[in-house]
């Protein structure tokens, strides 16, 4: 065996041993969700008979497909804000580009350095004034126009193409034309990559919603989930189902949008 194919084993021995670690958190969490408290404590790694059980328990303490749909409502909204005001927000900063422009994106990312608690009150004021706590406009507005996505735009904007913004201008088509017609398909990598990473966040967002959301009927996984835990006992088989339900849709997503996830982070690399 010469030292090239030693090296190539090496390389897949490790990256095997890297996807087994990333990946053994959720494969146990899939097993522990077919056993009882008793072996999830003990470790147990081989699927038990104890899956219906958690199937009914589950059904009878919490309100699984109201904190589903809540969820994936709530995520879908932020999602389609989000893409909606940052892509526009970027593709001027950039196509539209000048001194002040730049001055302001430094502010921008300057935010991102503010933690969430820190705004959290005022944010929570705000909502309870509007009386819109408990609804998904509350949950949506504080991630509609986020610093990180408008860059990500930006940093993607600055590779599209000027010959094609120049001929359609000549052509007489109008700057909203330009972006639906000629932006939004050309960049779609990163509209995918921004889809995956907002719809991630909201979907697993828990602070701000345990906040707003002080009805039983706007609760989301999170808050489902932080809700079995608190009390004397944990069914933890319980537990772990309800955890596995609430990872399946992003994990989903992220399956169907790979490809273009990749695309799209290497695009603002560049």
């Amino acid at each position: 065996m010469t030292r090239k194919h030693v090296a190539i084993a090496a390389k897949y021995l490790f990256l095997c041993s890297a996807a087994f670690v990333s990946l053994f958190p959720l494969l146990w969490m899939l097993i522990s969700a077919t056993n009882n408290s008793v072996d999830v404590l003990s470790g147990r790694l081989l699927p038990g008979a104890y899956l219906v059980e958690n199937i009914r328990s589950l059904s009878i303490n919490a309100d699984v497909p109201q904190a589903l749909w809540n969820s994936f409502r709530n995520a879908s909204v932020a999602t389609i804000a989000s893409l909606a005001v940052c892509s526009v927000a970027g593709y001027g900063f950039e196509i539209y580009h000048d001194r002040g422009k730049d001055f302001l994106m430094g502010v921008l990312l300057l935010s991102m350095m503010i933690p969430f608690a820190a705004i959290m009150i005022p944010l929570f004021m705000m909502v309870g004034k509007l009386n819109l706590l408990s609804t998904t406009t509350a949950f949506v507005l504080p991630t509609v126009s986020t610093a990180f996505l408008i860059f990500l735009f930006r940093q993607s904007a600055r590779y599209f193409p000027q010959e094609v913004i120049e001929a359609s201008r000549i052509e007489g088509m109008g700057e909203l034309g330009i972006f639906l017609r000629m932006y939004i398909p050309i960049m779609r990598s990163t509209y995918a990559t921004a889809a995956i990473i907002t719809f991630m966040g909201a979907w697993n967002s828990y602070l701000w919603p345990l906040i707003i959301m002080q009805t039983p009927g706007s609760k989301t996984m999170p808050l489902l989930i932080s809700g079995l835990i608190a009390g004397y006992v944990t069914d933890y088989g319980m537990l772990m189902l309800a955890v596995s339900i609430s990872v399946l849709p992003t994990i989903l997503i992220f399956l169907v949008l790979q490809r273009h996830f990749a695309e799209g982070i290497i695009s603002s690399m560049k």
